[in-house]
């Protein structure tokens, strides 16, 4: 399994941000084989993490029409910056009550 990590700090998070946002994240889950997303916000700053099978699977995704539309979108208004790290998973625990 793989994770990406993305890390940004927000310039300008508008109607449209919110929008778009929640579109890539149902894309990604529903056709593009997403495992799990998981966001969190803390003032301007934005940690997102998702979850795929492989890494064929996040450079489909990478490639994606809309998430690649969305990318110059967030250089040109949305970000300061942003941080993408992948990982590959080689060991996980859950616990739940």
């Amino acid at each position: 399994m793989v994770v990406v990590i993305f890390r940004a700090q927000v310039r300008d998070a508008d109607d449209e941000y919110s929008r778009v946002a929640a579109r890539l994240r149902e894309l990604a889950l529903n056709d593009f084989g997403c495992l799990e997303f998981v966001s969190a916000h803390d003032g301007t700053v934005e940690i997102a993490l998702s979850y795929w099978p492989d890494e064929a699977s996040v450079a489909a995704w990478k490639r994606e029409r809309e998430h690649v539309l969305a990318q110059e979108l967030g250089r040109e208004r949305w970000y300061e910056r942003y941080v993408v790290e992948v990982a590959e998973i080689t060991r996980a625990y859950r616990w739940s009550r």
